[in-house]
């Protein structure tokens, strides 16, 4: 095995763990800040793949903007964030959903990607003017309705946040 090879491991184990500490804490902001472990070894990843503007654009928006704002609206909402907030009396059935849904996408990769047919892999050399050219020509509507759906959640937050004195 190669050092790209052992680097992938470490961060696909790092990456793991904390995806699950994320969807097992019972503390929400330490959720996030497992999930900011868990994009950065994402963000990791992509380094090893040579897509170093994939990676920063990972690790700045959403270590940096998307977790920020999970946190700031978790401030501004007043929501309970301590010990048993989290807590749920059917995570059996969530752990047999989610061991389903696994199962299921394992199944269609494997259909759709078999490995008789697999070859090297080689990464892609571009320049940031082909992103920023596939984003915004053929990605734009996505990219636009993610930036409205932000917008909404701090805008919801700020509704939910401030006090009426009407009621």
């Amino acid at each position: 095995m190669s050092a790209q090879e052992y680097a992938f491991v470490v961060l696909a184990v790092i990456g793991g763990l904390s995806a699950i500490a994320v969807v097992t804490s019972t503390n929400v902001v330490h959720a996030a800040l497992y999930l900011v472990v868990t994009l950065l070894s994402v963000g990791g990843v992509y380094l090893l793949l040579g897509a170093e503007f994939v990676a920063w654009v990972q690790i700045l928006i959403y270590v940096g903007a998307i977790v920020i704002l999970f946190l700031f609206g978790l401030m501004l909402t007043k929501a309970p964030i301590g010990r048993d907030t989290l807590d749920n009396q059917q995570r059996w059935l969530g752990a047999i959903i989610g061991v389903g849904v696994f199962a299921g996408l394992v199944f269609l990769i494997q259909d759709a990607f078999p490995m008789q047919d697999a070859q090297a892999f080689e990464p892609a050399r571009g320049t940031t003017d082909v992103v920023g050219e596939a984003i915004f020509r053929n990605y734009v509507l996505p990219f636009e309705a993610v930036s409205f759906l932000l917008l909404a959640a701090l805008i919801g937050a700020i509704v939910l946040a401030r006090k009426d004195d009407s009621s």
